[in-house]
């Protein structure tokens, strides 16, 4: 066989070789990398409104599943679906699912968000124990949230003539969005409004001045086993809240208990959404998947918050008043 020609063809075939080495090589270390539904390492970014519950969720996750790591990330809303859009996060916890303009990006790049409701949550007015006000229609939170209304002694039933002073979580936070579109306001200009960080800075802040009247996820104090949430109730007052005319529940005080949520009786509710962006079956699928079925919706009913995917239980109880 002619030299020349015998190194020319084992060239080739070391060439091939090595192509078709590096190729497998290439594929193991991506099917390495990629997570599944049960195993590798994620970050997600969380509505901090919903902290406790999610904590609950992947503490129990972890536990089945000690081969998976959810890094959460606690933040404002509108900071959280940024993470999303931006592949900072590969789900997040929310609630509300995302605007067409949000989905734009997303869709131009070929990415799909899989959206998953597990739970009804609630918005809770706070106010300090000094305050005997602590009920509102919601003609009442219409007129504090649209201005037209500044002074406590304007609402009639309560020991205070200051100012109203309205706190909120974040200025970017999802409370102030669902307040903004309760009152119909595009921005709160009132020199009544203010925002701190977090949910925790909300209940101190409420817990210190006498005027103040806080707007928190009910998840910070729904779950009466919890002693984080039982340390708060003894700082604060939660505040009982009367529908709309005609609406279910109208013409009665409620405040955000569970089963009063569930019934639609108490008027200040909205929806918990995981949003994921998985391109294939991996953690993101995976703790959706777990947060709503059976485990998942039990730690919803158990923190206080209503499962969206099993029925609930309602059993009609004694007096005692569970947020006093």
């Amino acid at each position: 066989m002619n030299r020349s020609r015998y190194n020319k063809i084992g060239w080739v075939t070391l060439t091939v070789l090595g192509v078709v080495g590096l190729m497998g090589c290439g594929s193991n270390s991506n099917q390495k990398a990629l997570d599944t539904t049960t195993t590798g390492e994620i970050n997600i970014s969380v509505d901090e409104t919903f902290e406790p519950i999610i904590q609950a969720e992947l503490d129990v996750f972890h536990a089945l599943y000690p081969k998976a790591k959810i890094n959460p990330h606690f933040k404002a809303e509108g900071d959280a679906i940024a993470d999303l859009i931006k592949d900072s996060a590969r789900a997040v916890v929310v609630s509300r699912e995302l605007t067409a303009d949000e989905l734009k990006p997303l869709q131009d790049r070929k990415l799909v968000v899989r959206s998953t409701k597990f739970a009804i949550d609630a918005i809770a007015l706070i106010i300090n124990p000094g305050n005997t006000d602590s009920t509102f229609s919601m003609p009442n939170l219409r007129d504090i949230f649209s201005g037209k209304v500044t002074k406590w002694s304007e609402l009639g039933n309560t020991n205070l003539n200051e100012d109203i002073s309205v706190v909120f979580d974040n200025p970017n936070s999802s409370t102030v969005r669902y307040m903004k579109e309760l009152a119909g306001k595009n921005q709160f200009s009132s020199k009544n409004f203010f925002a701190v960080k977090t949910n925790k800075e909300v209940i101190e802040y409420v817990s210190k001045h006498k005027n103040a009247l806080g707007i928190i996820g009910v998840n910070w104090i729904s779950d009466t086993d919890d002693t984080t949430a039982n340390s708060f109730l003894k700082k604060i007052k939660v505040a009982a809240i009367a529908p709309d005319d005609g609406q279910p529940g109208s013409g009665e005080y409620r405040k955000p208990y569970q089963a009063y949520i569930a019934q639609g009786f108490y008027p200040l509710v909205r929806r918990v959404y995981l949003l994921s962006r998985d391109s294939h079956m991996g953690l993101g699928t995976g703790f959706a998947a777990f947060v709503a079925g059976d485990k998942g919706q039990r730690i919803v009913l158990k923190s206080g918050l209503v499962p969206a995917r099993m029925p609930v239980r309602l059993v009609e109880l004694s007096d005692k008043n569970l947020f006093e």
